[in-house]
């Protein structure tokens, strides 16, 4: 199995890189992964240190096969922010399109979090996906991911929403970045609680915000919890929010998740 670091340190001449197999769902590679690289992408580009990602916008565009090739456009800098695009290719398809921001602290008298963090057991009281069986994408053996609440995938719920601790295995030295970026759409889409039996899944967009200007360790635990709040023409629209070991929210996201059942 190639850890995220494995990843990172092969990428070639800092922005191509060959997707292993350990890291896919499906056909193509797992999401959470495209997004990061380009994340790594954009960092290997610069000259100078960026200052924290703040917002990213990923938009999955065709299977990411083989080997990826990133192509990187530095928007706009301005002074206390930085814009790039990032365009993944597989072969000749687009699989990916990226924008992303990186932009420093500022002083402000505006200063609050409206976003509760669920009451959930600690990781060590939480049992491992490896326990519940069932099939999973080859990518999640890279997580230890440990159901904390809400409802199972298949479980036909009532309130399609899903919690868990996940930890990453195997991001020693990797970005704090592009370690939560790789971490954060871990979770399977909160709508496959609501399915009766597996079925093909896909996402299509992910809409990322980070909430601290100082992103943690990726070695520690991140409580993760998505929520479909709407779903309808074969169509789920979530919500996903991750949270540190201490309790701080770190990000919010969004996703677009298209549904074949």
């Amino acid at each position: 199995m190639s850890t995220l670091a494995e990843v990172m340190a092969s990428m070639e001449s800092g922005a191509d890189v060959a997707v292993p197999d350990t890291w896919t769902q499906g056909r193509t590679a797992y999401g959470g992964l495209t997004a990061a690289l380009a994340v790594a992408a954009v960092l290997r580009s610069s000259d100078a240190p960026l200052p924290t990602l703040r917002a990213a916008q990923f938009a999955f565009t065709a299977p990411a096969v083989g080997k990826l090739g990133m192509e990187v456009a530095r928007l706009r800098q301005g002074r206390t922010a930085t814009s790039f695009s990032v365009t993944s290719r597989s072969g000749d398809d687009v699989a990916a399109q990226s924008n992303l921001i990186f932009a420093g602290a500022r002083p402000s008298s505006v200063d609050h979090t409206f976003v509760e963090r669920p009451d959930v057991p600690a990781p060590d009281d939480c049992p491992s996906f490896d326990e519940l069986g069932g099939p999973r994408p080859a990518f999640t053996a890279n997580f230890d991911l440990r159901p904390a609440g809400g409802a199972l995938p298949f479980s036909q719920a009532g309130v399609p929403e899903f919690a868990a601790w996940v930890c990453h295995r195997g991001a020693d030295g990797v970005d704090p970045a592009v370690a939560l970026i790789a971490l954060g759409d871990s979770l399977p889409p909160a709508a496959i609680t609501v399915f009766t039996e597996p079925a093909p899944i896909s996402s299509m967009t992910w809409s990322v915000n980070i909430c601290s200007d100082t992103i943690p360790d990726p070695a520690g635990w991140f409580l993760l919890r998505s929520s479909s709040i709407a779903a309808a023409d074969g169509y789920s629209c979530q919500k996903m929010e991750a949270w540190d070991e201490a309790g701080n929210l770190v990000m919010l996201g969004s996703q677009t998740v298209a549904i074949f059942c």
